[in-house]
Order: structure tokens, then sequence, then C-alpha cells
């Protein structure tokens, strides 16, 4: 996993908050100085807070689970669905449905459903029906997978969120909260750190600030998916090993039943019977 440099930080502008009438009181620990009126990061704070994020994610990628990225907002959505596809996790940049968490069983009947237009769609028997009806199907099937397309590989809940602008995503949050799932955010100046288990204070408004935080992220998730898969080949190759000391110790075991079995002994022959 590479270092995250204070340099790159600085040209993404992931320093620069909000105006000093809408900041958050709590946000006061990784607030550097106000300039001109604007509250200013602390980067130093920011690339700590984003090391410790990073090693979290890395060992839940590692173990195999999901981290559910949410970005609804214009600056943040075509940055997350670019760069979360590379290591094949889920994520919202559409519209969060409510409940989505909480009322999971009800996401994934959508999601169900979407699964069979699709089949409707590839089926012989499509082009059969009314135009009118075709077309209700095809705009039904674009709306689900706008909201869910991105979502309907994630069979079970995830065991992660990564949020950028938790005010905004405050639904997501609750959500999230109320099912003791682990979160992750890029939290600004005007947002309550105490909400996330894993805060990253830096600029949530700017695409560069957003791209330069979840470029870190995405590396660490890319290393745990590396780890594991270098894992299991691992475990692949000592299982034929273990089968051949497995059968060394059974024919090792024969041999010492057969010293260990009384020999018969052997039966005299008489002389006057030969002649």
């Amino acid at each position: 996993m590479t270092e995250l440099k204070f340099e790159e930080l600085l040209d993404a502008g992931c320093h620069f908050g909000h105006l000093k009438r809408k900041w958050n009181p709590k946000m006061a620990p990784y607030i550097f100085k106000e300039h001109n009126g604007i509250h200013v990061i602390d980067l130093q704070k920011t690339i700590a807070k984003a090391e410790e994020a990073a090693t979290a994610l890395k060992q839940i990628a590692k173990s195999g689970k999901k981290v559910l990225f949410v970005a609804t907002k214009k600056q943040a959505k075509d940055v997350v669905a670019e760069m979360v596809k590379a290591v094949d996790m889920p994520f919202v940049t559409e519209r969060w449905p409510g409940g989505m968490l909480t009322n999971f069983t009800t996401i994934r009947k959508a999601v169900k459903k979407m699964n069979n237009l699709d089949q409707m769609m590839h089926d012989k028997d499509f082009n059969n029906i009314s135009k009118r009806e075709r077309l209700q199907v095809q705009r039904e099937r674009a709306k689900l997978d706008k909201n869910l397309g991105s979502i309907a590989d994630l069979t079970r809940l995830p065991s992660a969120l990564f949020i950028i602008d938790i005010n905004k995503e405050h639904i997501a949050v609750a959500e999230a909260r109320r099912l003791n799932i682990p979160t992750f955010a890029i939290v600004d100046t005007n947002c309550n750190p105490d909400l996330i288990d894993f805060p990253i204070p830096a600029n949530d408004d700017a695409s560069k600030s957003i791209a330069a935080i979840l470029k870190y992220m995405i590396e660490a998730i890319q290393e745990g998916l590396n780890e594991r898969m270098l894992d299991k080949e691992n475990n692949v190759e000592e299982e034929p090993e273990t089968d051949n000391v497995e059968n060394n110790d059974e024919e090792a075991k024969s041999e010492n039943r057969d010293e260990a079995r009384p020999r018969r002994p052997r039966r005299k022959t008489n002389p006057a019977n030969n002649q």
C-alpha cells in the first residue's frame, strides 16, 4: 500500500473546508486554522485517519466481505462509479432507496424482479407482445437498473459503508448505525465525525479531493483482495503435500504392524519320512 503524500492532498484541495459560520464544533480537532472566513483542515490528521481507515478496509476485503460505497452528489457519483468498479464492490450513485439496509429483503425482491425482466426480454416470445407492453417492460427495467443495477450482486448486507458527504447521505448513516454496520466517510468541517466509525477529515465537495482519498482506499482494498487470492493459492498447493504425508504415515503404520505381528514357527521335518 503506497503512502499518502501531503503534497498530493494539498494539490487536490483536500484542506479546504466550509465557511466558519457553517462549521460543526465537533470538527474542531481536525481544523488547522481559519483563513479569510474559511476553515482549513489539518492534512496531517487527514493522513493519519486515512491510513487507519485503509488498514481496516484492507482487512475487510481480505476476509472476502463487501464494502458498499455511497455517493449520490454530482461531484462524486462519476468518480466513485469509475473507481469502485475496478475492485468489484457495490455502490450507490443515483439515489439511496430508503430501507435499503433495514429492509434488505424488499430490495432483494426488486433485484430479482429486474433479473426476471431480463429473462423476459431475452425470450423469443418477447417480440410477440404489443409494442406498448414492450416499452413498459423496457422502461421498468431501465429504472430498476439505474437505481439497483450496481448492487445486483449484493446478496447479503454489506460489512461496511464508505460514504461521501454524510449530511446528504444521513439516511444511509442512520440505517448503518441501527444495524451496527461499520461506517467510513469523508467528513468536511460542516459534518459530525462522531456519527462515523472511521472519519477522514477532508474536502467532500471537490472531485479532485474525493478522487485522491478514494484512490488510496481502493488501493488498500485491492491489496486485501490480492492477499486473499495468494492465501487461497497457498492452501491449494499445501493440500497435496498433506495427502502424501498421510499416505506415508499409513504405509509406516502398516509396516510397523507387520513387524509387530508374531511369526509362526517353522515345522520340523522328520528324517524318517524322507527315507
